[in-house]
């Protein structure tokens, strides 16, 4: 394996060595729990699964860190708007976020700290940053001083701090030595949450809460931060001016998803365009909404249209079809088989899943040359690249997270379809066509479609 990724606050692409030999730290910035997930905010999930599922394939122990920031000015707003406590807000959403993640095929991360559970570790970093005379308390909030970094403020956005804006992240900017100045902590405001800090009451600003949560878990200096690209300003920037300014080597790569968009507008819940993912699995499977969104390369934009979510679900089919066919010819795959140097090749460039996928509709073309010919031999072979490709990308339609009822009920499901289709095999055996029929309505009803082939009875779960 020979990585290559696009570093952010390089704009080059880098040779991947990691901080320890085989070892990756990622920290990817998670969801702000104040609303249930859309298309957007799941693609910087399979993207990022992606890598990881790599970097496994070869070896790496990786360290899969994906926060949630439960406790922000948006969870705030919608609390109050529904006129429920913002814990409630926080939870349900969290919730949905991981029903999305764990729909879509995303493993599960290492670990996934919420941003309430940290506040130590944010008054520390507080203090070494105010110690260190990068920081001020003022007026019960707590800022980072950004003339005091100015040499390097900006590096990752490519700006210079004169040319920069104002934060605009209080409602009383007087507070602050400079209106660029953003905001660690925010003291103490009538009916919001609170924690003690040594400056006074209040609740974490934004930035402060992704230092705390990434060097707590990845150590002072980890491999790669990762999220998508609108947060590169401020959020990504401010990351790495408080955290370096404290002292901590924090990302040594930056990697940035690109955005879906409907319309050329940014996908966003203010615009009211939001595709949630329950609506999104009713129009095509959870299966072929994560190939949509694995499909084309994770730096580029995504513009929307149910059209081309058609197409890749077809796409995704026509792979489906070479799996499921071959297997009925060969029934022990070789999960040990080497990939096709052309698809490593492709991973390797930057994570390009768009190549990376050409090759598997190669292998799947000459798979089904190898089925009509009924060669065997190559059968065995193309299949074995085909679905060792597939579950790298997490799309391999035979791996118990697409088979049906999950990896614990596939096995379940599976024994209860087969004993289903034999006594429809011995009804028609019997030539009771009519007790035959009604078994496979019985399933189809019940969501099983049963499709008779010349190797038997087929079965999947209905479109």
């Amino acid at each position: 394996m020979s990585l290559h990724i696009y570093d952010t606050s390089t704009r080059a692409i880098r040779e991947f060595v990691p901080v320890e030999a085989g070892r990756a730290s990622i920290y990817l910035c998670g969801a702000t729990v104040q609303a249930p997930p859309h298309i957007g905010h799941i693609r910087s999930g399979v993207n990022f699964d992606v890598l990881r599922r790599w970097m496994t394939r070869f070896g790496y122990d990786v360290m899969f860190c994906r926060n949630v920031t439960d406790i922000d000015d948006k969870i705030i707003r919608v609390a109050a708007a529904e006129d429920v406590p913002w814990f409630v807000v926080a939870e349900r959403n969290q919730r949905a976020f991981t029903w999305a993640y764990n729909t879509l095929g995303c493993l599960p991360p290492t670990v996934e700290p919420r941003a309430t559970g940290h506040v130590p570790e944010m008054i520390t970093l507080m203090q070494r940053l105010i110690d260190g005379g990068h920081a001020y308390a003022s007026g019960g909030d707590v800022y980072f001083n950004v003339l005091s970094y100015a040499d390097r403020y900006g590096s990752l956005s490519n700006q210079k701090v004169e040319n920069m804006r104002a934060a605009a992240d209080t409602d009383d900017e007087s507070c602050k030595r400079d209106p660029r100045d953003f905001a660690l902590w925010k003291g103490e405001k009538p009916g919001e949450p609170t924690w003690p800090t040594p400056w006074g009451p209040g609740r974490p600003g934004w930035h402060l809460e992704c230092s705390a949560m990434a060097t707590k878990y990845l150590g002072p200096t980890f491999d790669i931060h990762g999220g998508g690209i609108d947060l590169i300003f401020p959020h990504h920037e401010n990351e790495i001016a408080q955290s370096q300014a404290a002292g901590d080597g924090f990302a040594r790569f930056w990697m940035h998803n690109g955005m879906l968009k409907i319309g050329a507008e940014k996908m966003s819940k203010s615009l009211g365009n939001s595709l949630l993912i329950p609506e999104m699995v009713k129009k095509v499977r959870p299966v072929e909404l994560r190939y949509y969104l694995a499909a084309p390369h994770y730096r580029s934009s995504i513009e929307y249209s149910e059209e081309a979510l058609l197409e890749a679900a077809a796409a995704y089919q026509r792979i489906e079809g070479f799996v499921t066919r071959a297997a009925e010819v060969i029934h022990d795959v070789d999960a040990h088989a080497p990939l096709p140097q052309a698809f490593a090749d492709a991973l390797d460039d930057d994570l390009g899943t768009p190549q990376a996928l050409a090759v598997v509709h190669e292998v799947v073309r000459e798979g089904n040359v190898a089925l009509s010919r009924g060669d065997k031999e190559a059968v065995a072979r193309l299949l074995a690249e085909t679905q060792n490709m597939l579950d790298v990308l997490g799309l391999d339609p035979r791996s118990p997270q697409w088979r049906g009822a999950g990896s614990d009920l596939a096995p379940v499901v599976d024994a209860l379809v087969a004993v289903a289709l034999e006594q429809r095999k011995a009804a028609r055996a019997r030539k009771d066509y009519e007790a035959a029929d009604a078994i496979r309505d019985q399933l189809a009803a019940a969501g099983i479609t049963v499709e008779d082939t010349p190797h038997g009875p087929r079965w999947e779960l209905s479109r």
